[in-house]
């Protein structure tokens, strides 16, 4: 099947939002507590760095390895782009983070988080009044709806969020480029926006604060020039932007503070590295070289060497932590490696404790037995064969493959900028060797990575993140964007890596969509589907990580985001 699919970044981002309900994580049954060293090994409690912070001005430096995807709103699911998206653009509802926990979801551009009709087939938002771009012109409703209607042109905007989308009434809608006006969305007035909706969707309030709904000025609207200046609704603006090396973000003089309670806006300025190499990164956070640095990178930008310098006591008070709601996981793909049960005795044969120990041990991260986990709204218990302490089960795996047309040859592709990637590599070629399988590694570059994945060039094996998607709290927006099918039902999801697709349960996802009922009830259905999908193994579950991001020593405020996976740009500031 050579079709190019969206794909929705984990750690990316795939942005993961979640009601004020929702609880903070625990521990999944029988995870065990895996290998690790170091004070705090195993606790995962969330510590921030000068909380309650309020100073204003100076200078924030973010060190990164990379460049961002993109900065367009209409053209992201990855959540770096979310976490510098903050700033300078608004959505009608936001996601509040607070470390260690799900975010809370709180009104933005919106005067409340909306109201449902009696049927939950329409949801209305009120704009607050007063609201207005960097060049002053007033924000819509019109702009709102504009930015949505944009995420629709597929064939423009590859890595668009569609959450929003599917829920949506008028699934032909193919863009304002083509389509012209969208009926799933009404604006009767400048300050209004209707929603129509398929089916009643308990979880609505979260998708209107994915990127969908930053407003876009139709005249600016350059299509895929835009993410080189996205025309600001936040507190900052783009200054300069030199792609791949830096940019810099200024205040936003027509942002108005009184409309926005949710973002402090400490820092005078942002300024961005975007080619620094991981290894330099962790040393210049480690030796305080830049008090004001601070880094978006994976795991802090951290090594798995570095770990036993965290205890030092000039950079323990320095290290802001947290366990995220983000979970890697090994994706098969499943139209090369067809075969069930060859792709569980790989699951199998794989030594998921030394996979750990690549990404630092237990100080960086939990073994996860599940994508989903208890802490989320409808979860079931979850079956799986995979040793909960990580241990590889080589004798049943070749028991499994007796009889077999085992592949004498996979590639294992990674984001070539982070080098624990390729260390897990390295860790799998030695586990398939077992099976007689030579594993061949790939290096993909960083920019291009999840879009790799999107095309016809994915490789047998490749990582990937989910941080919850537009509700971390419910098992739903986990295991529909993950491995469930299509909209039209008839193939695999925008964002299902592994392109897993089984007429039976796939069909039943596709139905459920439409079904009726609290997000509790629902969520045990599509628990219990996706504990059925497991059994075919299109993933192999790995780390649910845990965070330590060193920061400079005059950086104030810093806290690890649940879903960000890294610092929340939009509480941060200096002291001066």
């Amino acid at each position: 099947m050579n079709r190019r699919t969206t794909i929705a970044l984990a750690l990316t981002m795939s942005a993961g939002l979640a009601l004020s309900a929702c609880s903070g994580a625990k521990p999944a049954p029988g995870s065990g507590s895996g290998p690790g060293s170091g004070k705090g090994a195993g606790t995962f409690e969330p510590v921030h760095v000068g909380k309650g912070f309020a100073g204003k001005g100076g200078n924030i430096n973010v060190l990164m390895s990379s460049d961002f995807q993109t900065l367009d709103p209409g053209n992201s699911n990855y959540v770096q782009t979310a976490n510098v998206g903050q700033l300078y653009y608004r959505t009608l509802t936001m996601a509040k983070e607070t470390a260690g926990k799900p975010p809370t979801i709180v009104p933005d551009l919106a005067t409340d988080l909306g109201k449902a009709s009696a049927d939950g087939l329409t949801w209305t938002y009120t704009l607050k009044p007063g609201l207005k771009f960097e060049d002053g012109t007033p924000i819509t409703s019109k702009e709102i709806k504009y930015g949505v209607e944009r995420t629709y042109a597929r064939d423009v905007y590859t890595q668009a969020p569609q959450e929003l989308n599917s829920a949506l009434a008028d699934d032909g809608y193919k863009g304002p480029y083509s389509d012209g006006d969208f009926e799933g969305i009404d604006t009767p007035d400048d300050r209004t926006v209707v929603f129509h909706l398929k089916q009643p969707f308990a979880e609505f309030p979260a998708l209107v604060s994915r990127s969908n709904t930053a407003p876009v000025p139709r005249a600016e609207d350059t299509r895929l020039d835009y993410t080189n200046h996205p025309v600001s609704s936040g507190p900052y603006k783009i200054k300069s932007y030199d792609r791949g090396r830096s940019m810099k973000l200024v205040r936003n003089d027509q942002w108005d503070p009184a409309t926005d309670p949710n973002r402090p806006a400490l820092p005078d300025t942002f300024t961005f590295s975007l080619s620094t190499a991981q290894a330099t990164i962790s040393r210049q956070l480690l030796a305080d070289s830049d008090p004001t640095a601070i880094t978006l990178d994976s795991a802090g930008g951290l090594q798995a060497s570095d770990a036993a310098e965290l205890d030092a006591p000039g950079v323990a008070k320095r290290t802001a932590s947290g366990l995220l709601g983000c979970t890697d996981v090994l994706n098969f793909n499943t139209e090369t490696i067809e075969d069930p049960q060859v792709r569980k005795a790989i699951a199998l044969a794989i030594d998921r404790r030394a996979v750990q120990l690549q990404y630092g041990g237990n100080r960086f991260g939990r073994l996860a037995q599940s994508y989903i986990n208890p802490s989320q709204r409808g979860y079931v218990e979850q079956h799986t064969d995979l040793d909960p302490t990580g241990r590889p089960k080589l004798a049943e795996a070749k028991k499994l493959l007796a009889g077999k047309r085992v592949p004498k040859t996979l590639v294992y592709g990674y984001a070539d900028a982070t080098p624990k990637y390729k260390n897990v590599g390295t860790t799998l070629q030695q586990n398939l060797k077992q099976l007689g399988i030579d594993l061949r590694l790939r290096p993909i570059p960083s920019a291009n990575y999840y879009t790799v994945l999107a095309g016809e060039n994915m490789p047998d094996i490749a990582r990937s993140g989910w941080c919850g998607g537009a509700d971390s709290g419910s098992v739903r927006t986990t295991v529909d964007p993950n491995i469930g099918p299509s909209l039209d039902g008839k193939t695999y999801g925008f964002s299902n890596i592994p392109r897993y697709f089984d007429p039976e349960i796939s069909r039943e996802m596709y139905e459920l969509r439409g079904a009726n009922g609290s997000s509790e009830e629902l969520g045990k259905k599509w628990a219990t589907l996706f504990d059925r999908s497991m059994q075919d193994y299109p993933l192999v579950p790995l780390v649910r990580s845990f965070t330590n991001s060193v920061v400079g020593s005059k950086v104030r405020g810093a806290q690890v985001g649940y879903f960000f996976g890294s610092i929340d740009l939009s509480t941060v500031g200096v002291a001066r």
